[in-house]
């Protein structure tokens, strides 16, 4: 017979928010932080301690994705010793990605095949409804048997899931999802409105216009995300055409791109005479767009303050959901503005969320329905369609500044090429590879060599081809090191869009002196120059 009952339980809103009730104020704001709704829950013990309280386990394990100091004020709260498994979550809501992390840590403290002394419970009650058919799956499968607890109201009971429900409901769950997906995957970017500029043909980009296509019909907030380089800008302005509000402006702002101290006159607007320099009244993005759609590139990269402020205006008002209410500044007057918001980013907002760098309640107010472009190395298939559409670009281009020009073509060398390199800077990585190429060669085909001399030099050089440099023959450990300091030195800085204090954020230097000083050293900064 088991002599040892462990029990496992994510730890819900509602927990954290029956902790703020017991908590003074400073601590309470802390813990309240990002919940919805964000007020503490008077008088109540919540889901997770309701059971604790009348039920007794020998072990407790917590799961979490938030940060470690509201876990860690949980854990103290309800006593006993229980063990965190801190996680990182990047969508609640994701049964493949909730699967891996809940398989995982059972497989941890359970193992299999299980200990003949072990009870297994789970606590069904905290966390998104993904998570608990999650634990439902494992736990009448991979894990059975396992006991079910849920709570409501301060009472706790024992649930009997019959097992006919798991075998015959989950495979028509499964079915239906894969359903939907195949549904989204079933056009071509070229066949759908809007989306005729997106090159490629692979699932991966399929599924997320077919994402993008049903988003662009509704006024919610879009979260784009995706590496550097990866085309989220296009997709952008693809959502806006195939959006009723396309004959609206697009309005595009990259946050990481403009000075902090100017953010916000660009995306509010400032009165004549709010600061230095201010010599007029000037309309920010918010007011440009009204009646289409605003663009905010990096929005990972925005202070605090300029969170809260973002924060603040996209809450909408009387149910109204692209209406935004803002004043510009140095003027307290509300101004108003009808906007639908798209945002990007090439960063984890939720891992910037555990840790604290990110508000909770911002990244789920602009992740309504978030998008995930696919890196190139993941859509092999597009690779060279891409290269083809933009080198006719680049053609087009060339052909209306230089007359006589003759358009430039890839041999069969050089499509083997495109096709096989990695491409860590993506789209954008491949454009300006073809565009030094065109420039550089001075016949008609452009081969292997030359696309390869031009990615030697082109920012975005991928690192694995710095690590596969044949030794001896004039080989250089020092030179070499300084080509790889040179790659994450260029990417920082496209990646903190020119900003030195941001780059050398992204680099791990405790000052941007120590940034600038290695720029110097290797001059790159008198490349830009």
């Amino acid at each position: 017979m088991p002599s040892r009952r462990i029990l496992f339980s994510w730890i819900g809103y509602a927990d954290f928010r029956a902790l703020a009730a017991t908590l003074p104020a400073d601590q309470q704001a802390e813990v309240l932080r990002g919940l919805n709704p964000p007020t503490p829950l008077a008088g109540q013990s919540g889901p997770l301690k309701s059971l604790l309280d009348q039920e007794s386990f020998d072990e407790v394990h917590l799961l979490s994705g938030h940060g470690s100091l509201r876990n860690r004020l949980y854990a103290r709260w309800i006593g006993g010793a229980a063990v965190l498994h801190p996680v990182k979550v990047k969508d609640p809501t994701d049964y493949a990605e909730i699967f891996k992390i809940v398989d995982a840590e059972l497989a941890s403290v359970v193992g299999l095949p299980r200990a003949t002394d072990l009870e297994l419970c789970i606590h069904l009650s905290p966390g998104t409804p993904t998570m608990t058919a999650i634990w439902v799956l494992l736990g009448k499968s991979k894990y059975q048997p396992a006991r079910f607890f849920q709570t409501h109201e301060g009472r706790a009971w024992t649930t009997e899931i019959p097992f006919d429900m798991v075998v015959d409901y989950v495979p028509q769950v499964l079915r239906d999802a894969d359903a939907r997906l195949q549904l989204l995957a079933g056009q071509s970017p070229q066949e759908v409105q809007g989306f005729q500029n997106i090159a490629g043909n692979s699932r991966g980009i399929r599924v997320a216009v077919g994402r993008a296509r049903r988003a662009a019909q509704r006024d919610v907030s879009v979260l784009i995300l995706g590496e550097s380089g990866t085309g989220k800008e296009l997709f952008a302005r693809a959502m806006h055409d195939a959006s009723p509000r396309r004959r609206g402006p697009f309005v595009a702002i990259n946050c990481a791109a403009i000075a902090r101290e100017l953010l916000e006159s660009e995306l509010f607007g400032h009165k004549k005479g709010a600061f230095t320099g201010a010599t007029e009244d000037r309309n920010g993005a918010f007011r440009e767009a009204d009646g289409g759609t605003l663009f905010l590139d990096e929005v990972g990269e925005c202070d605090p303050a300029m969170q809260a402020k973002l924060l603040r205006v996209l809450q909408p008002p009387d149910h109204q959901p692209c209406q935004r209410v803002f004043c510009r500044v140095g003027d307290t007057r509300p101004l108003t503005s009808d906007v639908r918001v798209i945002a990007a980013t090439n960063r984890d907002l939720l891992d910037g969320v555990a840790r604290q760098q990110f508000r909770e309640d911002l990244y789920y107010r602009l992740a309504v329905i978030t998008i995930k472009l696919p890196p190139l190395r993941d859509r092999r298939e597009d690779i060279v369609p891409i290269a083809g559409r933009l080198l006719d670009r680049i053609n087009r281009d060339f052909a209306r500044q230089e007359p006589g020009f003759r358009p430039k073509r890839l041999s069969s060398a050089a499509l083997e090429y495109v096709k096989k390199h990695t491409w860590p800077g993506n789209v954008r990585q491949l454009h300006n590879t073809l565009t030094q190429a065109a420039v550089m060669t001075d016949v008609e085909v452009i081969d292997r060599r030359d696309l390869a001399d031009a990615v030697a030099e082109v920012p975005g050089r991928a690192v694995e081809n710095l690590l596969e440099a044949t030794l001896g023959e004039g080989f250089s450990l020092e030179r070499h090191l300084e080509q790889i300091q040179r790659h994450y030195l260029r990417r920082a800085l496209e990646e903190a869009g020119g900003v030195q204090r941001r780059a050398a954020g992204l680099l791990g230097y405790r000052n941007y002196q120590t940034l600038a000083a290695q720029l110097e050293r290797l001059k790159i900064n008198k490349e830009s120059r």
